[in-house]
């Protein structure tokens, strides 16, 4: 019996954040404490190869121009195929890296089994928003929160795609 592991549901709203430490895309550590002492942030998980994550990242990066809540991805490659990433779909908030070297602690932590995975951690560690896959009712949702709107008018968005 004993021989396989159940896995972890994924982190809800209303649950604590689990602790985490990682290095960004240029090597330095970053603490979940030392992240929320700047107040809350939001925290997407991706792989670089997700056409999910591809198509999400640019709205996020939307989002990310509000003043009240930070934005860290958080991805499961590795530095160089990350910064790749983010330069070609235009991502300039920071970026930490829970990579598969070390059996994604992070990712596992919140039991994220798809990607793109969302999570809102207020300061004091509890997630008030948990999401999976894209969203178009969940980003609206984030952006009446940040008074940012993620989609123009002329944008053909669709209205979910699971991770």
């Amino acid at each position: 019996m004993g021989w396989f592991k159940k896995r972890q549901a994924m982190l809800e709203a209303g649950s604590q954040s689990p602790e985490f430490e990682l290095k960004d895309t240029g090597g330095e550590s970053r603490s979940l404490d030392e992240i929320l002492a700047r107040g809350p942030a939001l925290f997407a998980f991706f792989k670089i190869g997700c056409p999910v994550c591809q198509l999400t990242f640019p709205f996020l990066e939307r989002l990310a121009k509000n003043e009240s809540v930070q934005f860290y991805g958080i991805s499961q490659d590795d530095s160089g195929a990350t910064q790749a990433f983010n330069q070609r779909y235009g991502v300039t908030f920071p970026v930490l890296l829970d990579e598969s070297k070390a059996c994604y602690p992070v990712s596992n932590a919140f039991g994220i089994t798809n990607v793109p995975t969302v999570f809102i951690v207020e300061p004091g560690g509890a997630i008030t928003t948990a999401f999976s896959g894209f969203s178009k009712h969940d980003l609206e949702a984030l952006g009446k929160r940040l008074g940012v709107q993620p989609f123009h008018a002329d944008e053909n968005v669709p209205e979910w795609k699971a991770g």
